[in-house]
């Protein structure tokens, strides 16, 4: 018996409420497989790409690319063939024969189905709705076969209004209702829904806005001419620019910031990268003056601890980490991302180039997953990629430490005794003063320092 079921948006971890879709890969009347790709999704961290959970073909899809969707609300449904997810059961289907098994079956543990990799959380995220079975002999209701739970993400269509929304302090809406209520300005909690138990309808929503609209339209203002810019441009704070600005206004007003600074004579670490270039033992390995700056940053934080720390404001506690997971900022077309190496100190100079451009490349291709981007201890930006000497990075929420490196010049320095043009670079330290104190700071920073002014003093680390 065939069945249409509507996929939601699942929680894609990390707490996240919404997200933005990005592109269908899909369109209504396609044939799809159990997991095949159908949208892409931008969450506030990163794009993921969304697999369905069944096979069958795509009868509708519920929002537009640029639509953000909250979680629990329908991206697209499908008709599956056997109303339930292909590959096996699920989680409520009922029993198609009816019998004293259908009622057992409700009450047995939930099994998982499909979601962004493998097998997810379990699809049950509330309390079960006890199964009604048929009477024996009696007909079946209308929707046996195809009904199930309204808390699964995956749902079976058995009534054309929708369930109880998710979140109570929201009004009893659909996307699309959502999505005409912000064209027309139109606020949904003075709108009276006329629709079953209370939805609102597009019809609610456009008698409002012909409610508040005035007798006379106002004078339209006057369009810019032909290739002169608009007096202002207004772009919507969303997905990767939305989570940088909470979590950069929540770091800068929680960590008492304190910034030093330290020019360092890099000439011998370039001509160490030099002579790894030519060198073809190295060869298709790009190693770059960051990835010997993260190197540094490893080993000094080997002998100030306090900076790869976290505060743990509930405990009341300072917590130290054994190893560094360690950011490494980049500048993306949608905005800032701080993806992670873990078990950084473990690795060799080659292995942490090697780490490093891999993750650039991830992360300039948007493809940066949540995981990623998550459980860092300590972070670097590279400020002198953009010509910029110095600068006063803010810390990443939960960090004690970021150091910004800025680019490297050949300037007129003092070497043995005579000025000579050498290879200078300014190091930026900002750490959280809560926990790392100022002697603590400026010895993390002059053993970087001297790691990259003499590399070969690593070799006493």
């Amino acid at each position: 018996m065939s069945g249409v079921r509507a996929f939601a948006l699942p929680d894609l971890g990390e707490g996240l409420t919404e997200s933005e879709l990005v592109a269908w890969r899909v369109s209504v009347g396609d044939r799809i497989e159990l997991n095949q790709i159908v949208a892409d999704v931008e969450t506030a961290k990163a794009v993921v790409e969304l697999p369905s959970p069944f096979a069958g073909v795509i009868t509708a899809l519920h929002a537009e690319p640029g639509q953000t969707v909250e979680v629990g609300a329908p991206l697209f449904s499908c008709e599956t063939g056997d109303g339930g997810p292909a590959g096996g059961p699920g989680d409520d289907e009922a029993d198609a024969s009816g019998g004293a098994g259908a009622e057992a079956d409700a009450q047995a543990e939930p099994k998982r189905e499909p979601t962004l990799v493998g097998y997810g959380a379990a699809a049950d995220r509330g309390p079960r709705r006890r199964r009604r079975v048929p009477p024996p002999g009696g007909a079946a209701p209308a929707a046996a076969g195809g009904e199930a739970s309204a808390a699964t993400p995956a749902t079976a269509l058995t009534s054309p209004a929708p369930g109880p929304s998710r979140r109570g302090d929201r009004p009893r809406s659909t996307p699309p209702v959502r999505r005409l209520a912000r064209e027309l300005g139109v606020d949904l909690d003075a709108v009276e829904g006329t629709g079953e138990r209370g939805l609102i309808t597009r019809d609610d929503v456009e008698r409002a806005a012909n409610a508040v609209r005035p007798s006379a339209a106002a004078p339209a203002a006057p369009r810019p001419a032909a290739g002169e810019r608009p007096a202002e441009t207004r772009i919507p704070i969303r997905g990767v620019r939305k989570h940088t600005a909470a979590a950069m206004v929540r770091s800068a007003f929680t960590a008492p910031h304190v910034t030093e600074f330290l020019t360092v004579d890099v000439t011998a670490t370039m001509e160490l990268l030099r002579g790894l270039r030519e060198d073809r033992a190295f060869a298709g390995h790009r190693i770059t003056p960051l990835a010997v700056v993260a190197k540094a940053v490893c080993l000094a934080a080997a002998r100030t601890p306090e900076v790869n720390a976290r505060w743990d404001e509930e405990a009341q506690e300072i917590v130290q980490f054994a190893g560094v997971n360690l950011g490494i900022a980049a500048a993306t077309d949608r905005g800032l991302v701080v993806p992670v190496i873990p078990g950084a100190e473990r690795m060799t100079l080659v292995e942490l180039a090697d780490a490093i451009g891999a993750l650039a490349e991830t992360a300039r291709a948007g493809r940066t997953s949540p995981a990623e981007l998550s459980g860092g201890t300590m972070s670097i930006t590279n400020i002198g990629v953009f010509g910029i000497d110095a600068g006063t990075p803010i810390l990443n929420p939960g960090e004690a430490a970021i150091l910004a490196t800025g680019q490297v010049r050949r300037l007129p320095w003092e070497h043995r005794g005579e000025i000579a043009l050498r290879e200078v670079m300014t190091l930026s330290l900002s750490f959280d003063h809560r926990l790392v104190d100022g002697e603590q700071g400026s010895r993390f920073l002059g053993d970087v320092g001297r790691l990259l002014r003499e590399p070969g003093f690593a070799l006493t680390m």
